[in-house]
């Protein structure tokens, strides 16, 4: 991850990630923007939610969590490591940190908290805001190696892990129902989601389920053997469906190329080309 790049830009979903009935779980670590409402709890190894994000379910962190002022969690926080509460959060259900617990003022937490390292009631420093100020500094300086190494600790457990983090962008909304982002969306392999997809572009990986449809102002990427159970639609951009993929529902673009085996199985809408990939020789 570049270090110097505002994380915010792009929903990204990391590849395995699942929608499972109540909670979206990754291998990674979870970072979402300020004031998006995320309808599902969430399971990861760090867990970060900047101002006023809002959670349907359960936060379960692995590792640290950090909750700016303002958010709120309808479940349980539960927390492997150590947590950073910020003023006037609301938790729902019960607070359960393993390491040392910084909250701040006017935390609610209606069913009780406990930690079994050092509990310091003051207001942290926002994590967003921490994290920029650190950066700059760091930056500024002409210490690059340490913001590199600050980067790789609080998103990562070592430095040979590639696990990406899921990232859900600022205002966003995530549910079973929508992902309405106003960025880019790319979406890794062998992932299982339900909800229709909606972003300035949307890049699908391989071996996916996506139980909804795509909708995009620019252009939208099929990965191979990947099935989107609904429609996919874009404004002004091209549709690419890799081979051996399935689009169970109707296809509208500019353009379009279907790659060798890919099926659509409803209509066909293309204001301009039609590329078929046989495999031995295209046919438009």
């Amino acid at each position: 991850m570049a270090f110097s790049r505002d994380p915010f830009t792009e929903l990204v979903v990391p590849s395995g990630t699942e929608a499972q009935e109540r909670d979206l779980v990754t291998d990674g670590d979870v970072l979402v923007g300020a004031r998006s409402s995320v309808d599902f709890g969430v399971r990861g190894r760090n867990v970060i939610a900047g101002e006023g994000a809002r959670f349907a379910g359960d936060i379960e962190a692995d590792g640290d969590c950090r909750l700016d002022m303002w958010c709120e969690a309808d479940g349980n926080v539960l927390v492997g490591e150590d947590a950073y509460i910020g003023e006037r959060v609301h938790v729902g259900g019960e607070l359960k940190v393993a390491g040392d617990l910084d909250i701040g003022d006017d935390v609610e937490v209606e069913e009780g908290f406990e930690a079994n390292g050092w509990i310091v009631i003051r207001n942290p420093m926002p994590t967003i805001v921490f994290l920029f100020v650190y950066l700059k500094h760091l930056l500024l300086v002409g210490d690059e190696d340490t913001a590199r190494q600050l980067v790789s600790e609080l998103l990562e457990d070592d430095a040979d892990d590639d696990v990406d983090p899921l990232v859900i962008p600022r205002n966003a909304t995530v549910s079973d129902d929508a992902w309405r982002v106003s960025t880019p969306a790319t979406i890794g392999d062998d992932c299982r989601l339900y909800g229709n997809v909606r972003a300035e572009t949307v890049d699908v990986g391989a071996g996916c389920n996506i139980f909804g449809s795509l909708r995009a102002r620019g252009d939208v990427a099929i990965g191979s053997e990947t099935r989107i159970h609904g429609d996919v639609t874009t404004r002004d951009g091209s549709v690419t469906v890799a081979e051996g993929a399935r689009v169970l529902g109707d296809v509208s673009a500019v353009d379009l190329e279907l790659g060798p085996g890919a099926e659509v199985d409803g209509t066909i809408r293309a204001d301009g080309e039609i590329t078929m990939a046989t495999g031995e020789r295209d046919i438009e």
